[in-house]
């Protein structure tokens, strides 16, 4: 299961890096001539910076075998999970508005990118709680 776990957490991450690179190339960084990005930056880069510490301890857990490290990664992972909440609350309105010449940078993310990146980070951390119970 821990296995699992780092193969679920590198695929959320992809997911990421690529919804994070869409919204860097749209224009997500900068405010002129565009519309106001919904995602504040430090929510944004909280998200990518803990979920990436996350996995970093994750695979120490695994080389080490360490129980606190499996914790540890878990407890980082609990405001990952809210971070995301945050964005995907403020990217659902982005999402169903109409198409506009000034529209935010989010409007361009996918969302099939964007439901599987959440199911990923989802099955990551009941595997991860999993691991760190001695379940798996």
């Amino acid at each position: 299961m821990a296995i699992a776990a780092l193969v679920t957490w590198v695929l959320a991450a992809l997911g990421g890096f690529y919804m994070l690179g869409v919204w860097i190339s749209k224009g997500g960084l900068r405010r002129e001539g565009r519309a106001p990005t919904r995602f504040p930056a430090p929510v944004l880069f909280g998200h990518f910076l803990l979920a990436a510490t996350g996995l970093v301890v994750w695979i120490v857990y695994l080389a080490v075998g360490a129980p606190a490290l499996a914790w540890a990664a878990l407890v980082i992972l609990l405001p990952v999970a809210l971070l995301g909440f945050v964005m995907l609350a403020r990217w659902i309105p982005v999402h169903r508005a109409r198409a506009t010449t000034a529209a935010p940078a989010e409007q361009s993310i996918p969302v099939a990118v964007v439901v599987g990146h959440g199911l990923l980070a989802v099955v990551t951390l009941v595997l991860v709680l999993l691991t760190a119970l001695g379940m798996g």
